[in-house]
């Protein structure tokens, strides 16, 4: 039994999450989300680049062994260029970390971003206003 986790992250963050998906469309982004767990709280405080991450058209990737250890990285997120906000079987099967958050094409707002858990739950997402 999934947990429900209610995921917080800040406005300002999450339009910098949104505005890059924009940029590199027609390709995926992908982007490791760091912050804190508690309890059933997940904060999102930053994002980092991963190193050597791919970014393709229908793909984004990244080496799992290339990941810094980093028990800050709550998750990840990346786009999906082809509007969709469900995740896809690889998307579960590659899954790092507490969260999944997927912005899909317009990656216009909040209206076009969910976040999962592994087993493909759907968690609430509150944005934080500065």
């Amino acid at each position: 039994m999934t947990t429900d986790l209610v995921v917080l992250i800040d406005k300002d963050l999450l339009d910098t999450i949104l505005e890059g998906a924009r940029r590199l469309h027609p390709r995926e982004t992908i982007l490791l989300l760091r912050g804190k767990k508690k309890r059933n709280t997940v904060t999102v405080s930053e994002l980092v680049v991963p190193p050597f991450a791919t970014y393709g058209h229908g793909f984004a990737s990244v080496s799992l062994h290339m990941l810094p250890m980093d028990f800050s990285i709550v998750g990840t997120v990346h786009s999906h260029p082809s509007g969709s906000l469900n995740p896809s079987a690889a998307d579960l099967n590659h899954f790092f970390g507490s969260v999944l958050m997927i912005v899909a094409f317009p990656y216009a707002d909040e209206n076009n971003t969910v976040v999962y858990s592994s087993d493909g739950h759907k968690h609430q997402l509150e944005i934080v206003k500065p």
